[in-house]
């Protein structure tokens, strides 16, 4: 599916639809890092150095009416990103795969926030408390790191070393949030959780805007050797 562009001198270009759902990807992200933004303006006293970003999506968060809905919108575009990533797999297994894992991540993330969010600090934790966490460890250990392996074969010596290199933040910065873990239950402070847990995630949607460029790339070097070869 392609839709076609054309000007007055005759010239016509090609915005393909493939195009178009990795660039959802880029957007998914921007979109993400500005809902954390607003949401931390939205809520007075709140603390992006200290406070995980589960705290904006809250029950009773002052945030969370309008974290959520952008989060949503978020979900949205990274299904779209993920299958922007199976239809410019040409046909590799291990990207196609990895594009499975994308999507999958984001369904519990999204079930994550719409159906388990977390208590505020200093309010009895529930069922709800322990299944947040327990998606959320999922989608990263069973969903994240798969997703960033796999891609990292079907391309370049630096692309692979750039998502080694995103994996292993990930799991230092991780390491050291999780032992904040018992404080942030315990309602005890937590200086520089925000911070640690923000590295790893904005580190992934880096990784997600460098892939969809990479993708894109791709795209376009295929799109020119195809209008420069005859018939």
């Amino acid at each position: 599916m392609n839709t076609i562009i054309s000007d007055s001198t005759g010239f016509s270009g090609k915005v393909s639809l493939k195009k178009i759902l990795l660039i959802c990807g880029i957007l998914a992200s921007l979109l993400y890092i500005t809902a954390t933004i607003l949401g931390a303006m939205r809520w007075d006293g709140y603390s992006s150095t200290y406070q995980t970003v589960s705290e904006l999506i809250a029950i009773n968060a002052p945030s969370a009416p309008l974290v959520v809905p952008l989060f949503l919108v978020y979900s949205i575009l990274m299904f779209a990103f993920g299958l922007g990533v199976w239809r410019s797999s040409d046909h590799k297994r291990v990207l196609r795969i990895g594009a499975c894992f994308i999507v999958a991540k984001e369904v519990l993330g999204l079930a994550a926030t719409l159906f388990t969010p977390m208590h505020m600090r200093g309010q009895e934790t529930t069922l709800t408390d322990t299944m947040h966490a327990l998606l959320t460890g999922v989608g990263v250990f069973l969903c994240m790191f798969p997703a960033i392996g796999l891609a990292a074969t079907a391309f370049g010596k630096q692309f692979r070393l750039y998502s080694i290199g995103t994996m292993l933040i990930f799991i230092v910065f991780g390491i050291v949030s999780f032992l904040a873990a018992p404080q942030l239950a315990a309602n005890q402070p937590t200086p520089l959780l925000g911070v640690w847990e923000r590295v790893n995630i904005f580190g992934y949607l880096l990784w997600i805007v460098v892939l969809a460029i990479t993708l894109l790339k791709k795209e376009k070097r295929e799109d020119s050797i195809k209008s420069a070869t005859p018939g």
